[in-house]
């Protein structure tokens, strides 16, 4: 009697499941079943992608600056300067002490966790060269990523004007083992995090750094309106292999260390060994960046921009997106004849097949965004969150937003629902929409990652941008 009550109570919860589980087509709704048509799926809606350029990323909060060369047979050409602002040891005036002269100076540029993308087994050959003018005059907000900046190549006993280079394979992830000087006790070594050290001119620090007056050394701005600052940038000549974009993070541990002796203040005749490290900070640091398609179908594609493509490109460092549309959005309304209810759309962007292989991998995520009149960027409805006093997102559309890539499927996926239902119910105007790769926000051009993706069009047999459309008509 008991087996045959736990059957029956088993049947009853297993009838409640069922009965509650609803597929796509009529997830949210409560439609008078009355009125109601079964709901439907509808891929068939022409989805149209152009490769265009990505507008100019400013430098203003980036937390990885981009530096590096890169040659893609597919892509072409991408090159990555930095213009560095030099700051003192202290917000106050610094002092090198009495008779001081320099053992070292090293440029250090601490990688960012993730950032590198290309060959990592290239050869790598980067030069330092001084600015001719100071960058912190102007407002960082200004700094675009097309925005070039001078640097002096005809200094005096430099070749090309070169103060440093460091020249060999570059280690994004490897820790590196630095002596630190100790006040009184023995120097000591340590694992610093993983960064880049190229070792500057003696003479030049010593002239240009250490020998400049009290006066210069007072604070940060006469000290910039005199040294000026830094740039780096690769030498391609003296480099070689396929080439990469490594990401520096820029802040205290980002340094001028110049290790010097001085007299000691009581003993003259002793002589103390000193460290002072010249912060390069994020906020006075400017990323130029430049690509060239020549000989590509990538230019190409820019030149023929009303044509679509059966593959279309997208490429970070402010690099290319895609412009999308979906021009029957409307007739595809009129064929059905009533009024719709979009119970879910995605937007499904196909990889196109054998686009990532190594080194140039398909980028982990991909941004999506619309524009208004004016042509600013703004989020899809789907992808805009509502924030508690507490933080927390208010939003479930915006956690299931997606944009990530999946490895097994090789595509991405875009929850567009509230979006299309909008443009159906002419709630919002299409003033352009476009599709791009996912740097630090799902806005801004994207300049701290340097992945690439090739996608399939909506004409593409095998690979193919398409949206489906769960729907119910209702009469």
């Amino acid at each position: 009697m008991k087996f045959k009550r736990l059957d029956l109570l088993t049947l009853l919860i297993s009838l409640f499941i069922f009965a509650s589980c609803k597929n796509s087509s009529t997830i949210g709704l409560d439609v008078d079943p009355a009125t109601a048509i079964d709901g439907k799926l509808i891929d068939s809606v022409t989805v149209l992608t152009r490769t265009v350029a990505d507008e100019p990323a400013t430098s203003l909060n980036l937390t990885a600056f981009p530096f590096g060369y890169m040659s893609d047979p597919t892509f072409g050409t991408s090159e990555a300067a930095l213009a560095m602002s030099v700051t003192l040891p202290a917000s106050a005036a610094y002092d090198f002490g009495t008779n001081a002269v320099i053992d070292s100076a090293i440029l250090v540029l601490p990688y960012t966790s993730t950032g590198f993308y290309g060959d990592s087994t290239s050869t790598y050959s980067i030069d330092v060269h001084q600015l001719t003018a100071d960058i912190t005059d102007a407002d960082a907000s200004a700094f675009k990523s097309n925005k070039g900046f001078a640097y002096n190549t005809t200094l005096p006993g430099f070749s090309d004007g070169v103060l440093g280079n460091y020249t060999g394979k570059i280690k994004p992830t490897t820790p590196f083992k630095v002596t630190t000087i100790v006040s009184g006790a023995a120097d000591t070594l340590i694992a610093a995090a993983p960064q880049l050290r190229i070792k500057l001119s003696n003479t030049f620090v010593q002239n240009n750094i250490m020998n400049l007056g009290a006066a210069t050394l007072i604070n940060n701005a006469t000290f910039a309106n005199v040294f000026k600052g830094l740039h780096l940038s690769m030498n391609k000549t003296k480099s070689s292999g396929k080439g990469g974009v490594m990401f520096f993070t820029l802040g205290t541990n980002s340094n001028v260390e110049i290790y010097f002796k001085r007299q000691n203040a009581t003993t003259t005749t002793v002589k103390d060994t000193v460290m002072a490290s010249f912060p390069i900070l994020a906020s006075a640091t400017a990323a130029t960046v430049g690509h060239d398609y020549t000989g590509t179908d990538v230019a190409k594609q820019l030149s023929t921009p009303t044509t679509q493509y059966q593959i279309t490109y997208l490429q970070g460092l402010a690099g290319l997106r895609n412009k999308i549309s979906f021009p029957h959005m409307a007739s595809f309304i009129k064929n059905l004849g009533g009024k719709v209810v979009i119970n879910k759309a995605e937007l499904v962007v196909d990889l196109s097949s054998g686009t990532d292989v190594a080194p140039y991998y398909a980028a982990p995520k991909l941004t999506l965004y619309t524009t208004d009149l004016g042509g600013k960027r703004i989020n899809l409805v789907d992808n805009q969150s509502t924030i508690d006093d507490l933080g927390t997102t208010q939003n479930p559309k915006y956690m299931a937003f997606g944009g990530d890539y999946d490895q097994t499927n090789k595509n991405y996926t875009f929850v567009v629902t509230s979006f299309l239902q909008d443009l159906l119910d002419g709630k919002t105007t299409d003033n352009g929409t476009y599709l791009g790769i996912y740097g630090s926000s799902f806005l801004l051009p994207p300049l701290s990652r340097a992945d690439r993706s090739v996608i399939g069009a909506f004409s593409n047999g095998t690979n193919k941008v398409k949206l489906n459309i769960y729907y119910t008509k209702i009469n």
